[in-house]
């Protein structure tokens, strides 16, 4: 099976990670989650922008690893015929400095805690929810397990 069209504007704020985020390996990652075509808007953040965001649109004043803002939330359905699947459209804004501070808590690489948070930001994007309940969060939690193991990235969790 042909893996998703993925559209992908990739930006620096936070320019001190853009050697752990090449073009080619964030693509791959956020490909392997993807369930439909997408166009991806992915910004790496210092910590004053990642905490107003944060705290101008989920009234939470800190800054947090991954933000997704997806429009037109939700998997879309699978389409009839050769009718192509509308694609998904998100702003994921992730946060260098809390991303490697994480990363060094959990005894994990960089690139493998970036790869981890830009397929939880991908499923978020297409409607996946983990704050919904203990179900939900099982079964997001088993599918990032999934996908990254398909990368070769050892059980975040």
């Amino acid at each position: 099976m042909a893996e998703p069209r993925l559209s992908l504007s990739l930006q620096f704020a936070d320019a001190r990670h853009r050697a752990a985020l090449p073009r080619h390996k964030v693509a791959r990652w956020i490909r392997a989650a993807l369930a439909a075509p997408a166009q991806l808007a992915v910004r790496i953040v210092d910590e004053d922008e990642g905490r107003a965001l944060n705290r101008d649109y989920r009234g939470k004043d800190y800054a947090t690893n991954v933000l997704t803002f997806a429009y037109d939330e939700g998997t879309p359905e699978p389409a009839r015929g050769d009718e192509e699947m509308p694609p998904i459209e998100a702003d994921l804004v992730l946060c260098a400095p809390v991303v490697e501070r994480e990363a060094s808590e959990q005894g994990r690489s960089l690139e493998a805690h970036y790869a981890h948070l830009l397929v939880h930001g991908t499923l978020h994007a297409q409607g996946w929810d983990h704050e919904t309940g203990e179900e939900d969060a099982e079964a997001m939690e088993a599918r990032e397990i999934e996908i990254l193991a398909g990368l070769g990235i050892k059980n975040p969790y």
